[in-house]
């Protein structure tokens, strides 16, 4: 699994974009969330911090084996899960539904992330909320826009700049990427 071996260095993708924490400090009530490619847990350990009671899924084992390590010593609402997203199905149980940088919308790729967005949003109930954090590159927030944009039962009640900062420190390298934090409510169609 190429993720376990990123993973061998702890907190890779550092601390969680401030405006998402922001976004989720402001719901006044908490409940279930599930963070889908949850990774090391840098969103959901924070999530659950925060006092949602989330679900982290993810296929890398030892991403998943971090975050329950830090939910256990902290006590928190947290439970990460083995497991393909893509095989996923569960999303009623949920009121909150996060997937930051999962769409890349590449040629080998595209077809699949749109069926399983178009699966997810189906399968969700009224009035959940779906974030999702995307690269600001080539067409993916554009393939974005149009896949939420022809939904009926969608509503898009945010949308949020946000700078990807990442440094390595063994290697001194540092970057900067372009994302945008896409928040649509499921409405009850009548």
């Amino acid at each position: 699994m190429e993720y376990d071996n990123y993973y061998q260095a702890e907190n890779l993708f550092g601390n969680p974009y401030p405006e998402l924490i922001d976004f989720y400090t402001a719901i006044k009530e908490k409940g279930k969330l599930l963070d889908l490619g949850c990774g090391q847990g840098r969103d959901a350990i924070a999530l659950a911090r925060l006092g949602f009671t989330v679900t982290g899924i993810d296929t890398s084992k030892v991403g998943i084996e971090q975050l329950n390590a830090i939910a256990e010593k902290e006590n928190l609402a947290l439970k990460g899960i083995v497991e393909n997203i893509y095989s996923y199905s569960n999303f009623r149980a949920f009121d909150f539904i996060l997937l930051d940088s999962m769409f890349h919308f590449g040629k080998k790729e595209k077809e699949k992330e749109i069926r399983f967005l178009n699966k997810l949003i189906e399968l969700s109930n009224p009035n959940t909320l779906i974030t999702i954090c995307i690269q600001k590159t080539g067409k993916k927030l554009e393939i974005l826009d149009s896949l939420l944009s022809n939904k009926q039962d969608l509503e898009i009640i945010d949308r949020t700049e946000l700078i990807y900062k990442y440094e390595d420190k063994e290697t001194n390298h540092s970057s900067e990427t372009k994302y945008e934090m896409v928040t649509a409510k499921k409405k009850k169609l009548s």
